[in-house]
């Protein structure tokens, strides 16, 4: 699975989710997603460690170990969105899918748990996104974070 994908699945992820997304289409949700994890309209430049890293930094490490293990996914409340990312983020993003900054949350509530369990089936980061997260030395440096271990 590479970035493009996983960011097509939260498109779907975010288009099922309970937010009002009536009339969005996929490729808009796509993009937005891009830009929102930092990355340009077309999917490059995000980086995966980062976005996990801010889950951890925002004190969401068990939330962030639920979502990269097996097992269920922990839920994220809208305050933890807001902690992950900031004000102008979030508002850039609600303005390109053209949604209400409430509605927005919501539906990255749903989104951020399944893109990252998508991107780590059975607990592993999966192909090109082992890569994209600096390969075993950024995957060692995201399980110290999330972990509390060096």
């Amino acid at each position: 699975m590479d970035i493009n994908q996983l960011l097509r699945i939260g498109a779907q992820l975010f288009s099922q989710s309970q937010a009002n997304t009536t009339g969005l289409n996929e490729t808009t949700i796509t993009s937005a997603l891009s830009r929102l994890f930092g990355g340009d309209s077309d999917g490059k430049g995000i980086d995966l460690q980062s976005i996990i890293q801010s889950l951890n930094g925002a004190g969401l490490a068990n939330i962030a170990a639920s979502w990269l293990g097996n097992g269920n996914n922990a839920a994220i409340s809208a305050t933890d969105i807001g902690n992950i990312f900031n004000a102008d983020q979030l508002s850039n993003f609600a303005n390109e899918v053209k949604l209400p900054q409430s509605e927005a949350i919501t539906g990255l509530q749903e989104t951020l748990p399944g893109m990252i369990d998508k991107a780590s089936p059975n607990g592993d980061i999966a192909g090109e996104l082992f890569q994209a997260v600096g390969g075993m030395d950024g995957l060692l440096n995201i399980a110290s974070n999330i972990f509390g271990k060096k």
